[in-house]
């Protein structure tokens, strides 16, 4: 049977073992991927910067995704835990640069989580205004969005699977419906294989900001935001029936399935409006002509009705995905707490055998956060434009330089402490090439940042690197400090391991 053991003295907290099989899982994974919300919202910005080579993105983030993914995997079935890439790093680097990166990675995931209940208050004060001609800020649908996730993040984890797998179900479906009709049609102008070129990306004069690298930068960036949480699957370990397996095949469906999901859809849109209509279109979506350059599109190829269910699922898929968000954030405030990083009280359960205290502090960050971006910009394009916008660009930045960091810390993990499960491409070239894939999307991230948030010198923006680089340190000095007044609980830090005994 499965048991949770420490290497350490036993810490308290305990989350309810073998409570999700694989269905759960892939559903808790794919809908914080959110693809439906990442299409509607990352096409356009990914067109905005590649024009119509915008599935080419999706093409190069899925090949970086899916190398990165199998150094990731054999990780993975050494180390079980809910604290995924903190543990993964204290393992492979060490507690200290393991710290540094748990703290930054729970703070990016809470930020993830407050930039999507952005993006869902938008989409519902504008569908609501449509529908009705009810005029609501789009706070009051936040505030009530953050207090369901609350809600269901107190209960039994797989009643939250249920409902993100309903959610996900829907929007995948709709999804293919409108790609099925655009390409059955042959879309505006014919269909070309040109989308998929990806030195397109790089030099296409069909982009609307810039030409170059930072077109590459905008357009990277959208693709690999659209993933952000593909890796979620080893936070469940200690909540699944069988870790080590559903690990891989989650995470393997995950990166893969949406790649082809996204290119795909992608493809649809650029090939739906012709190749120079589609960067008109985002052009015109920017400008406030409609919420979605989508919603046209499904007018025009199947019909008013599938253009109603796109504008709820917008709604259903944001408040899917920030819930799935909300949900690693406590997983990995909880693995902190339990392992006395942060304090020990997050590590309570709730009498379901959820992070309780966790969520409810994820909650408490998320409505301070919030609140923060409503006070200085109370419209519902300000939900959108700005938290929706910015804060995506903080927390992509730091999970990319994280998931770099896992690169290197798989590699010395299996050459130093795990010889016997070394693979020269698994655990070394696979590592190696998706740790470079990070390097350089970091950097296209930082050098087109005031692009990517349309925000010229704007405060927070010019400070995202100097913020992921403060918290990193921060959690450093903090596990120095452990190192030098309190080795017991040092000696415990990224070692929380669900270990597998069959009985």
């Amino acid at each position: 049977m499965a048991d949770l053991t420490l290497e350490t003295p036993a810490r308290s907290g305990r989350l309810a073992g073998g409570a999700l099989g694989l269905p759960s899982v892939l559903f808790c994974i794919v809908t914080g991927a959110a693809p439906l919300t990442a299409m509607l919202f990352n096409v356009p910005v990914a067109v905005d910067g590649g024009g119509w080579a915008a599935p080419a993105a999706f093409l190069l983030a899925t090949l970086a995704l899916t190398i990165f993914s199998v150094g990731y995997i054999a990780m993975s079935r050494r180390v079980t835990s809910a604290g995924g890439f903190y543990t993964f790093v204290s393992r492979g680097l060490g507690r200290i640069v393991g710290t540094g990166a748990g703290v930054l990675i729970a703070l990016c995931y809470m930020i993830f989580t407050a930039a999507v209940i952005g993006v869902l208050g938008y989409f519902a004060a504008t569908t609501v205004e449509t529908w009705t001609g009810v005029v609501l800020p789009a706070w009051v649908y936040m505030v009530v969005a953050l207090a369901v996730m609350a809600l269901l993040a107190w209960f039994h984890i797989e009643l939250t699977a249920k409902v993100l797998g309903v959610m996900l179900i829907a929007e995948v479906l709709a999804l293919v419906v409108l790609s099925v009709a655009v390409l059955g049609q042959g879309g505006a102008e014919g269909l070309s294989a040109q989308p998929f070129n990806p030195v397109a990306i790089f030099d296409n004069p069909g982009a609307i900001q810039v030409f170059g690298g930072a077109a590459a930068g905008v357009a990277l960036f959208a693709a690999f935001w659209s993933w952000v949480g593909f890796e979620m699957a080893p936070n469940y370990a200690e909540e699944s029936r069988d870790p080590r397996r559903i690990a891989t095949v989650a995470t393997y469906t995950s990166v893969i399935g949406l790649g082809v999901f996204y290119m795909v859809v992608s493809y649809a849109f650029v090939s739906g409006w012709g190749l120079t209509g589609s960067v008109q279109a985002v052009s015109d979506q920017f400008a406030g002509t409609y919420a979605s350059a989508f919603y046209p599109l499904a007018d025009r190829f199947v019909g008013g009705w599938l253009t109603a269910v796109l504008e709820l699922l917008a709604v259903t898929s944001s408040f899917a995905c920030a819930m799935a968000f909300f949900n690693t954030g406590a997983r990995y405030l909880f693995a902190l707490g339990r392992e006395g990083v942060l304090p020990r009280r997050l590590a309570d359960t709730s009498r379901h055998h959820s992070p309780g205290i966790a969520a409810m502090t994820v909650t408490a960050f998320v409505f301070l956060y919030g609140l923060a971006f409503v006070l200085a910009d109370p419209s519902t394009e300000g939900a959108l434009l700005k938290l929706g916008t910015w804060s995506p660009l903080l927390g992509v930045l730091g999970i990319l330089a994280v998931q770099g960091l896992v690169c290197v810390a798989i590699i010395r993990f299996f050459l130093v402490k795990a010889r016997d499960g070394f693979h020269w491409f698994g655990t070394l070239v696979a590592p190696v090439i998706g740790g470079l894939a990070m390097v350089g999307a970091c950097y296209l991230l930082i050098a087109n940042r005031d692009t990517l948030a349309a925000a010229e010198d704007a405060p927070f923006v010019t400070a995202i690197p100097w913020v992921v680089l403060v918290v990193f340190v921060l959690g450093m000095v903090t596990a120095w400090y452990f190192r030098a007044k309190r080795p017991a609980v040092y000696a415990g830090l990224g070692h929380f391991t669900l270990e597998l005994e069959e009985s």
